[in-house]
């Protein structure tokens, strides 16, 4: 969502006509830089979440007869101290929960303006955290208003613990699943809200905690 940004401006600027943007993640490159390799055979908690082996890309043309970008809200570094790279979904949540306040605020619109609302991998934990958050601050949007790709990704029955998470995870379920969605009409106005942890291994390990970020993106038919 932020390379969808960057290409929506500098295409509204004039400073091209088609620009292409797109991500990927990798399961095993994930595990080994992140967390553990695979091969370890390490015990993961419930909250963990499953990287997606996967890439999406999109191409933001001046003109074109599908889906545009009609607004994007560039997020700001949230840190709650949490430090678990097996609960990236509870660190994330509150940088989500921001974004989509001040989307709302600085576009002074409500909840009921979109059709979906979608952030980006906060898995079934963080998407639940999400939630009480949003209510909380006064911001009730509907249940079934309001998911995330870290869910949608995968079936109910896959072990994947917390549900979907990584780069490609936003990008393959926006950019093939929901793109498609709107072609067919069932969708008209959407905001996906991606979402993403400042870490590194170095950080991990010397215990600091997860700075977090979330970017917003509104699509529209």
């Amino acid at each position: 969502m932020e390379g969808l940004s960057l290409a929506s401006l500098i295409i509204d600027s004039g400073f091209a006509q088609n620009a292409l943007v797109g991500t990927s993640s990798h399961n095993a490159a994930s595990e080994k830089q992140y967390r553990y390799p695979t091969e370890y055979g390490a015990q993961k908690p419930p909250t963990a979440q499953w990287t997606v082996t996967g890439a999406g890309a999109a191409v933001v043309a001046k003109q074109g007869t599908g889906p545009r970008v009609a607004a994007s809200t560039i997020g700001r570094v949230v840190d709650m101290g949490l430090s678990d790279p097996f609960n990236m979904g509870a660190a994330m949540a509150p940088a989500a929960v921001d974004t989509i306040e001040a989307h709302f605020r600085d576009l002074n619109i409500c909840p009921s303006y979109y059709d979906l609302i979608t952030t980006g991998d906060l898995g079934k934990v963080g998407h639940r955290i999400a939630g009480d958050l949003l209510t909380k601050h006064g911001l009730s949007i509907p249940v079934e208003k309001l998911t995330d790709c870290g869910i949608l990704m995968y079936k109910e029955d896959q072990p994947v613990l917390a549900g979907a998470s990584g780069c490609a995870c936003v990008a393959t379920t926006t950019f093939g699943h929901l793109l498609n969605r709107m072609r067919r009409g069932e969708l008209n106005r959407i905001l996906v809200i991606a979402t993403g942890a400042l870490l590194s291994p170095m950080s991990y390990q010397q215990k600091e905690t997860i700075p977090c970020v979330a970017h917003a993106v509104a699509i529209e038919m």
